[in-house]
């Protein structure tokens, strides 16, 4: 299969003299910093009722 240009331009070229391909193309969008791209935030919110230790705990759950 044989390619056919237009007489008088490059085969990337459009008729208006420029490449629409150029003009989206042409520059690389702009650099986004690893710092910006991580949020740190709890999953849950601290729940003081389940954090705090019972030493006797055991005893409850089997001896009980």
């Amino acid at each position: 299969m044989a390619h056919r240009t237009q007489p008088g331009g490059t085969p990337g070229e459009a008729a208006g003299g420029a490449d629409p391909h150029h003009d989206r193309f042409s520059a690389l969008p702009e650099r986004i910093r690893p710092e910006d791209m991580v949020e740190c935030r709890p999953a849950t919110l601290p729940d003081p009722a389940r954090d705090t230790y019972n030493p006797d705990e055991w005893l409850i759950r089997y001896c009980g």
